[in-house]
């Protein structure tokens, strides 16, 4: 059997003993649901009082308890009417039968011993002999709306981590330690590159000047990239007539999820949730011959999504989103050929960050082709292309059934982190559906309109989304090129004062991004002040180096060793790391 299918087989099991354990302290408990998640399970209450970390670990004893009893599970296959009479007591269990019910409809009933039975379709292990006791844990409680509705009653949720050995689940946790020290949401306003307001709202960030010198960057980094291939910056407006997206097929498919406007005349807007309608728009100007092809658009610029509050992040989730977009427009010869160079750019960008990348093939789902627009024909032709370049470029690459766009097959690539999370990070679609619903061609050479294709291609993706990783993944150490403070000039005291600020002025002169800190507070605590901020190169001036014109420095993570150079060779060596993208 599949390893990660039997994982899932013990999550769903503890679902159904964290039920029993909660039954047997509250016998009276209303049942929600108890699903399967990653890296572990939940499971909703409504319960006459509200739950503590003492109740959890009473129920975590108790499921233990059952666990050595050697409990087996056992299906039981019931009619409709037999459910009801059986889940009379569970007003939500008969939510559940109520909208899977229908004429003839059979419904399954696990058992586990006798000290439990639940509605569920299965996927258990046969007994609780092959759960590891040691290897699960009762994470948290929170709250949760019955079917995620807010006009329905308010549930207590129980979350529980778990895994095929004590080792992973401690793995986990120690992971999940490091990850909480290195929260974007905490390191981002401490080193002052962005803040969230009240007055403006959630969701929406505000970029500081440091902030938005990192943002740039990144957005440079990726340019010169896309330069060398090809690309041509194009600019478009923030917001569009609704008909654009219902020509483009966006609208029926995303309306509830778009900030709509209604002018004073009556003319119905949207803020643009994506750009590639608008890039056709470019694209359909004029006619185009097949020489003119490939024609290859870049612009970085904000959409906008109308998210429900409680899926807000940090960077992570946001209401306004900043692509580093790109579309090229291609005969379906031609496409093969940019996907490659785009891997390229990918590869490139990444690799300045030390993520190692896997590729997902992001394929349609044939079980529900109703989703996806498009001749199947075509279809195929585009999925097969994707698996051959995988193939020519020997990516470590895995299927993903289901995750296509509407619109076409991708390359979703995967990015692991400093402490070894999973993030999907760039992405290259082919678009079979839009080419064809704006009417884009080019005149072959037979004289004759030959329909193009089109290759949706992000770098960052969102530049808010991956800046949440990558402070995360350097714990806001970024390296020296990305650091929007290189070097921070901090004198003995303020006898040298003006010989740091001459240093500070060579140092901006040779375009180095270098602060100076007066000396109004201790040494120690200006040095320790400079730490904080994550600067890379720390430089300390006094008598010593005012006499011989030198400098003193110490490098971030190598406090107690400094150096002592000259002026000239130290800002040769930043520049030589901030040319090579040198990782710390």
């Amino acid at each position: 059997m599949d390893p990660n299918a039997d994982l899932d087989h013990i999550r769903h099991s503890l679902a159904h003993l964290l039920a029993a354990a909660v039954l047997k302290e509250f016998p009276d408990a209303k049942l929600g649901i108890g699903p399967v998640i990653e890296n572990g399970f939940y499971y909703d209450f409504e319960l006459p009082r509200s739950l503590t970390p003492d109740d959890l670990k009473g129920f975590e004893k108790t499921m233990r308890n059952l666990i050595n009893k050697k409990l087996s599970f056992s299906e039981e296959e019931v009619s409709v009417e037999e459910a009801k009479k059986r889940f009379k007591e569970q007003p939500f269990k008969l939510d559940l039968i109520n909208e899977f019910s229908g004429e003839g409809k059979k419904l399954t009933i696990y058992h586990t011993g006798d000290v439990f039975s639940d509605l569920c379709r299965g996927g258990h292990v046969e007994n609780t002999s092959e759960i590891p006791a040691d290897a699960f844990k009762l994470d948290k409680i929170a709250g949760a709306y019955w079917r995620g509705d807010e006009k329905n009653p308010m549930l207590q949720r129980i979350y529980g981590l778990a895994f095929g050995s004590k080792k992973e689940l401690d793995d986990y946790l120690a992971m999940r330690a490091e990850a909480e020290k290195r929260d974007h949401k905490k390191l981002g306003p401490q080193l002052d590159l962005f803040t969230f307001s009240d007055l403006v709202g959630p969701g929406l960030p505000l970029w500081t000047p440091k902030g938005t010198l990192v943002r740039n960057l990144l957005d440079d980094f990726v340019w010169q990239l896309r330069e060398k291939r090809g690309y041509v910056q194009v600019d478009i407006p923030h917001i569009t007539k609704k008909e654009l997206y219902q020509k483009s097929g966006h609208w029926d498919k995303y309306k509830d999820d778009l900030f709509k406007i209604v002018t004073r005349e009556g003319h119905e807007f949207a803020m643009k949730p994506m750009n590639c309608p608008h890039h056709a728009q470019i694209y359909a100007r004029r006619p185009w011959s097949y020489r003119e092809l490939p024609q290859r658009y870049a612009s970085t610029t904000k959409v906008y999504r109308d998210e429900q509050s409680g899926e807000l992040a940090g960077l992570a989730r946001v209401l306004a989103i900043t692509q580093d977009d790109a579309h090229v427009f291609c005969r379906m010869s031609q496409a093969k050929e940019e996907f490659l160079k785009i891997w390229d750019i990918i590869e490139e960008f990444y690799g300045a960050f030390g993520f190692s990348l896997r590729v997902r093939l992001s394929l349609h789902d044939p079980a529900h082709p109703e989703k996806y627009l498009g001749d199947k024909d075509k279809w195929a032709f585009a999925e097969n292309m994707l698996r051959e370049i995988a193939k020519e470029k020997q990516a470590d690459s895995f299927d993903g059934i289901g995750e296509a766009a509407f619109y076409g097959p991708k390359l979703d690539f995967m990015g692991k982190d400093a402490i070894g999370r999973m993030h999907q990070v760039a992405t290259i679609q082919l678009d079979l559906n839009q080419p064809e619903r704006f009417d884009l061609t080019c005149v072959n050479e037979n004289g004759e309109k030959e329909r193009i294709v089109m290759i949706h291609a992000a770098i960052m993706g969102s530049i808010e989304r991956f800046l949440a990783v990558i402070i995360e993944h350097f714990g806001g150490a970024f390296p020296l090129w990305l650091a929007p403070v290189q070097a921070a000039i901090v004198p003995v005291s303020d006898k040298f004062t003006d010989y740091g600020r001459s240093v500070h002025d060579s140092l901006i002169a040779a375009g180095i991004r270098a602060e100076f800190a007066e000396a109004d507070e201790s040494l120690g605590k200006r040095i320790r002040a400079a730490e904080m901020m994550k600067v890379p190169y720390i430089i300390v001036v006094g008598e010593k180096e005012q006499q011989a014109k030198t400098i003193n420095f110490r490098t971030r993570g190598n406090a107690e060793k400094t150096e002592e150079t000259d002026l000239d060779a130290f800002i040769k060596k930043l520049a030589r790391e901030t040319a090579k993208k040198t990782l710390p």
